[in-house]
């Protein structure tokens, strides 16, 4: 693995920090981009972004290969019942092991540069997340066809509690996957 050093951003700083965050979208979903799949085009996902810079307690960490932005990751903590501008009911039931809580934390995104890619920085990133996080359990989506994520979150003890479709504009379908905390690496 190279040599990273993190940058955590709120906020605010996220939003500062939107010239970086595209850059990184650009190149690590440079083939998703060109899909042409409406909902992978960079401009939807600038959006999305610039939404869930909106929420007060999002925590952005970005990796660094020497002064070179190698990934990033983000997401908040929110009711577990559902922040209904920021995710919808899922499907499916509720993973046994997890009991009702009051907070989880919604990981939002990991993405890598293609140059860094399978060399550890999406999982040192997804651990720099959620290292110091105090909710009992984290959630993400991820899209069943992204086999290359979807393995290495099972691999880091994430476990499928559902589907779900977001409210958003041309959506796919999601597995919902959930993961205990704290962290116990």
């Amino acid at each position: 693995m190279p040599d990273l050093t993190f940058r955590h951003y709120d906020a605010g700083g996220a939003r500062s920090a939107c010239g970086t965050v595209a850059l990184i979208h650009r190149d690590a979903y440079a083939d998703a981009i060109a899909s042409g799949d409406p909902f992978a085009s960079h401009e939807a996902f600038m959006r999305r972004f610039d939404a869930h810079t909106r929420h007060p307690s999002l925590d952005l960490v970005l990796a660094y290969a020497d002064a070179e932005p190698a990934g990033q990751a983000w997401g908040w903590p929110e009711d577990a019942a559902g922040d209904a501008d920021l995710r919808t009911e899922t499907t499916g039931g509720t993973e046994p092991g997890f009991p009702a809580e009051n907070r989880i934390f919604a990981l939002a995104e990991i993405m890598v540069r293609k140059a860094w890619t399978g060399q550890g920085v999406a999982h040192a990133l997804h651990d720099e997340l959620l290292a110091a996080r105090t909710e009992r359990r984290a959630e993400l989506y991820v899209r069943p066809a992204n086999v290359t994520a979807y393995r290495a979150y099972l691999r880091w003890g994430w476990r499928k509690a559902g589907e779900t479709r977001p409210d958003l504009p041309d959506a796919p379908l999601f597995d919902v996957l959930v993961l205990a905390l704290p962290l116990t690496r």
